[in-house]
């Protein structure tokens, strides 16, 4: 037994399934998980002294790649000056600023700790500036661990959602209404049949937990007429294309503005960050500043402040996003005209540094669609490519990253791998 798995027998005697969060279990890949001991730059190294390309990324927040020099040079200085202190420090100034510098329809912002927490405090504001109850969000996109949104959608578009999980009281869920992602005649129809009831609109601007789904032309766009016309808040849900697909996120990308945006993974440099924020006139609706309360302990915390400052100081800088999209886009490109010439019966979607392989013939642009993927073959190819060195997301509904670590030899050997990995599957 390797070292990894050994780990793995021990955790599960402390950490319920061995794990910190879920999909780490590496269950839908029918392995044991890796245990990390290192990473630098685009490669990590298990315990076991195995080195992989690495496109998970700490799922998103390494745009980098790890340990970059500068995030690592400017966290120990400030480690040196304490850890944490719960009051304020210059340097959550200097990140608001960034942040609302970067992200054209945020004006304040408010630091927290995980994108869950984010996501929550949003949708409380939302409810609290509007005074209505009930929520939209759309089939397959994730936005955390919150009661409000671990709802299955109903028998119907119409009809109020169930707990998918339990311990969420149903009637929590049913205030969350699901509607279609890609389906604006879904939300238009909840919106008639819950007339002045609907506080606010939540979606992935790009779905990244489903796969990567983008949006259909004119879907964002609907979205925020439908949300004016109704008096409902946009929110844009850029945990994990905030910062990655575009400097100022996927709202820059298709040119739609939200009222409040949630901001996680690469806002951190990989630390603990994430963060909430929009209009002024519904920002200062939050405590002290106004009545709807949110705290945290190590909200702010200088060490995530640190890397996730550099870090946005870092992809700032002029001609870093041109060059990390043009070799992902290359990257994928490749991959894509590979699986078309060989009329494999797969389905890649891409946007820029992020990407999805389908296991599933034709388009892939809502939850049904992304369902219908071959899962036990997903294993598969994830099994072989990690014999191969290549560490990809252990899940068919996980996007895979590209960072501006990654060299052209590396993605090189991972369409060979790819390829080999392909042909050995389907012939």
């Amino acid at each position: 037994m390797n070292r990894s798995s050994e780990l793995f027998r021990k955790a599960q005697k402390y950490l319920p399934g061995g794990v910190n969060s879920p999909v780490r279990a590496f269950k839908s890949v029918n392995r044991d998980p890796l245990f990390i001991a290192s990473g630098a730059g685009s490669k990590i190294r298990d315990v076991d002294g195995n080195e992989y390309i690495d496109y998970v990324g700490s799922w998103g927040p390494l745009i980098l790649g790890h340990a970059h020099p500068e995030v690592v040079e400017y966290l120990q200085s400030v480690t040196e000056s304490g850890t944490s202190f719960g009051a304020p420090t210059e340097l959550e100034i200097l990140i608001a600023e960034k942040i609302v510098q970067m992200v054209p329809s945020v004006e304040m912002v408010r630091m927290v700790n995980s994108g869950t927490e984010a996501t929550m405090s949003a949708i409380r504001l939302a409810r609290g500036f509007t005074g209505r109850d009930k929520i939209i969000k759309f089939e397959g996109c994730y936005h955390g661990h919150g009661d409000s949104f671990l709802i299955k959608a109903g028998s119907g578009a119409l009809t109020f959602g169930e707990p998918n999980s339990p311990g969420v009281p149903a009637a929590l869920a049913k205030e969350t209404l699901t509607a279609g992602f890609n389906d604006l005649d879904s939300v238009e129809r909840l919106f008639e049949s819950f007339k002045n009831q609907i506080a606010a609109v939540i979606v992935e601007p790009i779905a990244g937990n489903m796969g990567v789904i983008p949006p259909a032309d004119g879907f964002l766009q609907g979205l925020r007429d439908l949300c004016t016309q109704n008096g409902a808040l946009l929110i844009f849900d850029e945990v994990m294309t905030g910062f990655r697909v575009h400097a100022g996120g996927a709202q820059s990308l298709y040119n739609v503005q939200p009222d409040l945006t949630t901001m996680g993974k690469v806002i951190g440099g990989g630390l603990p960050a994430a963060a909430y924020g929009g209009k002024r006139e519904i920002m200062e609706m939050v405590s002290p500043a106004g009545a709807v309360y949110q705290a945290g302990t190590l909200s702010g915390n200088p060490l995530a402040m640190a890397a996730g400052l550099k870090t946005l100081e870092i992809i700032s800088r002029p001609g870093f996003f041109e060059k990390l999209n043009k070799k992902a886009n290359w990257f994928f490109s490749e991959l894509a005209h590979y699986v078309e010439n060989q009329n494999f019966p797969l389905s890649l979607n891409y946007v820029n540094s992020m990407g999805c392989l389908f296991f599933k013939p034709g388009e892939v642009r809502n939850f049904n669609e992304a369902t219908q993927s071959d899962t036990e073959l997903f294993a598969r190819y994830f099994g072989g490519m990690l014999d191969k060195g290549i560490y990809l997301a252990p899940s068919q509904f996980e996007a895979m990253f590209i960072s501006a670590a990654h060299s052209e030899e590396d993605l090189q050997n991972t369409l060979h791998a790819g390829r080999e990995v392909l042909e050995k599957l389907f012939k």
